[in-house]
């Protein structure tokens, strides 16, 4: 995974902030998770803390029925998850999303030894929005994060935005690979980029299939498919 263009860890105001621990058990009550879930967030998860509260009354921007709040929330990971941590936990970040019902920026951090100090870190969120089927539910579509960056990367100052729907759309752009189209809304943005993400993951398959296929037939037809595919990406990322 590339990190995206444009700084992506923001310095958050002082009156913004929190710093509350959130308990792991809160989140096994309000999020639901399954046994597999729970087993991850135990071994893998140091503590969750509740950073910043981006609302009305702490940022003076307006709110609306999408974004009424912005929450920033830290996850600690455990040392010894580290090196199994090169994928995003995506199912971590889904059982606190579902359990906190406001769009969240995760700022994940880690460190090499116990009990030391995080050298390193990494921004993740989910293009997240109320469920127009269900009330008082919310959507939660594919994660977008950075790379793993040292823990003292300069922080750049929150985006110029005229409320808390713009801040929102902002901070998720920075997360987002692909160059947004012009007029392109976030919620079609995000959809490209999980669509262009399913196809890569796709391409990698066939291709391992085309280096393991000894059948010459099935060869031809396996790099057709590939051609396909390598059109449709380039179609999505143009």
């Amino acid at each position: 995974m590339s990190t995206p263009a444009g700084p992506s860890l923001f310095d958050y105001p002082a009156r913004a902030a929190l710093g509350r621990v959130v308990p792991k058990t809160r989140l096994f009550v309000a999020g639901k998770p399954s046994r597999r879930v729970r087993d991850q967030i135990t071994a893998k998860v140091a503590q969750i803390v509740w950073q910043y509260k981006l609302a009305p009354e702490t940022l003076n921007l307006s709110a609306s029925p999408g974004v009424p709040e912005i929450q920033v929330f830290t996850v600690a990971l455990k040392p010894d998850g580290l090196s199994d941590n090169t994928e995003l936990p995506e199912d971590i970040l889904r059982c606190i999303d579902r359990a906190i019902g406001f769009p969240i920026i995760f700022e994940l951090t880690a460190s090499t030894n116990e009990g030391d100090a995080p050298n390193q870190i990494r921004v993740a969120a989910t293009y997240k929005r109320p469920s127009e089927a269900e009330m008082g539910k919310w959507v939660i579509g594919d994660y977008f994060a950075t790379d793993w960056l040292p823990a003292d990367t300069p922080r750049a100052p929150l985006p110029v935005a005229l409320d808390l729907a713009r801040l929102y759309e902002q901070m998720l752009r920075r997360l987002i690979l692909v160059p947004a189209r012009e007029g392109e809304t976030i919620a079609v943005l995000a959809e490209r980029q999980r669509q262009i993400a399913v196809k890569q993951r796709e391409y990698q398959r066939l291709e391992a299939r085309v280096h393991r296929e000894k059948q010459f037939n099935r060869r031809v037809e396996l790099n057709r498919q590939l051609r396909v595919l390598k059109t449709e990406l380039a179609e999505l990322t143009e």
